[in-house]
């Protein structure tokens, strides 16, 4: 048997990563976190369970890097949808409308995401959170920020505190009353991204 190259075994390997990020996110969202077993992700992925423990130090780090990956996934789909466009305008309000709708789309998921950051571990930084670092980052710089070292960091929080928002138990707040702000701080337009219907809410001026 002709042993395989170091290029295909980095591929299965990369691809063994991914399955148990992908299953990581379903199974949370089904499910919750504490519901869900490292042995369950590990067979839902069909990956050995050893595999897990092997790439990541534990399950919280593996949810954290799941659910970026997630993010960066959805924020790529959004700004590379068609019409496609170079518009930094444009590219800022889909950023924008991606984010929230992770928030809307997998509540669940995204709550528990947000509650691992706050807790002592914060950031991992992993392959999957550069990634989302980076098309932020791009974004902002596309968009035309004179200060991308500044900006950056301050959508991200803005970004960070809207689906905080969204998601409070028991006192959320509309996303499309959250995405009417942010678009006037940014000078956007409603009608940019993808804008849910009704128009502005009341007493939210449209950038």
């Amino acid at each position: 048997m002709v042993p395989r190259s170091p290029s295909v075994n980095e591929e299965l390997r990369r691809r063994s990563r991914e399955r148990l990020l992908q299953a990581t996110v379903e199974l949370v969202d089904e499910r919750g976190y504490e519901a869900t077993k490292l042995g369950d992700i590990a067979d839902r992925a069909g990956a050995a369970r050893g595999l897990v423990s092997y790439y990541f130090p534990g399950k919280r780090q593996l949810l954290q890097s799941a659910v970026h990956r997630l993010m960066h996934l959805t924020l790529e789909a959004a700004l590379e949808r068609e019409p496609r466009t170079e518009d930094g305008r444009e590219l800022l309000a889909r950023a924008i409308d991606a984010i929230l709708g992770l928030a809307r789309d997998h509540p669940r998921l995204m709550r528990t995401h947000m509650a691992g950051i706050l807790q002592a571990e914060g950031f991992i930084q992993c392959p999957e959170q550069q990634r989302l670092a980076y098309l932020l980052r791009d974004t902002v710089e596309r968009y035309g920020s004179a200060d991308v070292d500044t900006d950056y960091p301050l959508l991200r929080a803005l970004l960070m505190g809207a689906v905080v928002a969204v998601l409070l138990p028991g006192a959320p707040m509309p996303a499309a009353r959250l995405r009417a702000e942010l678009f006037q701080r940014y000078g956007l337009d409603w009608e940019l991204g993808v804008p849910p219907g009704g128009g502005p809410p009341g007493g939210t001026l449209p950038g």
